[in-house]
């Protein structure tokens, strides 16, 4: 019998892997006027979100997905894809961070990325 370890995602750890998507990526602690969302951490994309999540309750990263993707993940179980954190179902996909793979969750960031980046660097040519 083969056992797999798998990596849980670390708060540091992502929030140097968002860094690294390009020169472009901005972090920012924009809620942190409202008690309950004072330390949720945000990435951004020319000026839009691809990723969240709330550094004192590592629980759920939030990231954008394609809808058809995101249908695909849920109608295949796929392990710690939950519900996101604020945000609609259809267009955003919520991970959970004790449970989901440092490496499937790297890669839907990096989803969530591209499809903010290839959406709004159009609008600004």
């Amino acid at each position: 019998m083969t056992i797999f370890a798998v990596m849980k995602l670390n708060v540091e750890e992502l929030r140097d892997f968002c860094l690294s998507l390009g020169d472009d990526v901005e972090e920012k602690m924009p809620f942190s006027k409202f008690h309950s969302a004072s330390e949720v951490l945000v990435f951004y994309v020319c000026g839009h979100m691809f990723c969240y999540y709330d550094l004192a309750h590592f629980s759920v990263v939030t990231v954008k997905c394609q809808p058809e993707r995101i249908e695909q993940l849920l109608a295949g179980g796929e392990v710690g894809v939950v519900d996101p954190y604020n945000m609609s179902p259809r267009h955003w996909v919520g991970l959970d961070a004790q449970v989901v793979s440092t490496s499937f969750a790297y890669e839907l960031v990096q989803n969530s990325y591209n499809i903010v980046k290839a959406k709004y660097s159009k609008k600004k040519r």
